[in-house]
């Protein structure tokens, strides 16, 4: 049996890629995540999974024990998305990436996945596509619709996907050959994805369990606006399987 792949998850809220790299065969080892509901949230679902309360000072000594073969995570987009102050990147709580590349170069993953707002494309891609470049990371990017993947809401969302031994660097032969026509494969598979959105999109609501209505957001209902915050932030699980899933095909590692 191949050996499981290991991920760490930033910024994990309530454990949206950790749910969803999850059923697609890999094993999380280490959550951070400032928010005190979040957390519990994450301590009642992976009760043995370890936890840090903040990426400015993640990881702790001694660095060895958090590596982890993928670091996923999305970093905040109040300064990013269409509906802030348009600060970008650079803003007071989008500069967090700051910490997230930071993290990557100290431990050093084989892949990073990385997810934000749409409009990242104009207000920082750039430079989350730098300075994974400045650290060895070859990357490919795209915007994914909930909706494509049965989802009754468009939801558009940046997925960053950056691998640590880009084929250059790679020996050229059979195997190079196969992993070019792995990569042909996933590409077309992403494009038919797309294409599909606004069909799935018309045929959700008969695919997904429709969530109830006012109940979940009326006065008495527990923790109610911690709830909302958490799943407005989350990553879609069904989306960051299928990456997983792309992601454990293409090392053939597969349980």
């Amino acid at each position: 049996m191949a050996r499981q792949l290991t991920f760490g998850s930033l910024f994990a809220g309530i454990g949206g890629f950790d749910l969803g790299f999850e059923r697609a065969g890999m094993r999380c080892v280490w959550q951070v995540e400032i928010d005190p509901f979040c957390r519990k949230v994450l301590a009642k679902h992976w009760p043995n999974v370890r936890r840090w309360d903040d990426v400015r000072t993640f990881p702790p000594e001694p660095t060895e024990d958090w590596t982890c073969d993928v670091i996923c995570g999305g970093f905040p987009c109040q300064d990013i998305s269409a509906s802030g102050r348009g600060a970008g990147i650079d803003g007071e709580r989008s500069g967090l990436w700051a910490e997230f590349s930071r993290i990557v170069r100290v431990l050093r993953p084989r892949f990073v996945v990385v997810e934000n707002s749409a409009i990242l494309t104009a207000r920082g891609l750039g430079r989350v596509l730098g300075d994974l470049a400045a650290v060895g990371f070859d990357a490919e990017w795209s915007v994914l619709s909930a909706c494509a993947f049965g989802a009754p809401h468009t939801r558009e969302r940046m997925f960053v996907v950056a691998d640590s031994q880009p084929a250059e660097r790679r020996s050229v032969g059979a195997e190079e050959r196969r992993l070019a026509d792995e990569h042909d494969r996933l590409q077309g598979e992403r494009e038919e994805d797309s294409g599909r959105a606004r069909e799935c999109f018309a045929t959700a609501r008969r695919q997904w369990v429709r969530e109830p209505g006012m109940a979940r957001v009326v006065d008495g209902v527990p923790g109610r606006v911690d709830r909302l915050r958490g799943l407005g932030n989350a990553v879609v699980p069904q989306v960051a399987e299928w990456i997983g899933r792309r992601i454990v095909e293409a090392l053939d590692m597969t349980l």
